[in-house]
């Protein structure tokens, strides 16, 4: 069994910056790409960035140049700085992640969320 554990959501001004936090614990024996995806009320869950093992990255057009992902595979977890944030980030917060475990099984896994709220 593997657990997601995202953090550092919070209220922020908006032009103001957070970094968000994945932390995966459990029965690992590797991560591969792990993504950020959102949910706004009344709107559908969307992908904000994703990174691979070996680091390649890619983002939604309405974050790019504004957030960055990044992980510690030494420490199983990934971030995602958020700069320059707009009202229009409020949202739940998702880390999803592609995780073998000891027994080689490749499983997909979401975290709990944490919430993010941009005041203008």
């Amino acid at each position: 069994q593997v657990q997601l554990v995202e953090s550092g959501g919070g209220l922020v001004q908006a032009g103001g910056s957070l970094r968000l936090s994945c932390a995966a614990s459990g029965s690992i024996f590797s991560i591969n790409t792990v993504g950020w995806y959102r949910q706004a009320p009344g709107k559908q869950r969307e992908l904000v960035a994703r990174i691979t093992r070996g680091g390649s990255t890619n983002y939604a057009d309405s974050v790019q140049g504004r957030f960055t992902i990044s992980r510690d595979n030494a420490k199983n977890t990934v971030y995602l700085q958020m700069n320059s944030l707009k009202p229009e980030d409020t949202a739940v917060y998702y880390c999803n992640a592609d995780v073998y475990g000891r027994t080689g099984a490749l499983v997909n896994y979401w975290g709990q969320g944490t919430q993010v709220t941009v005041s203008s």
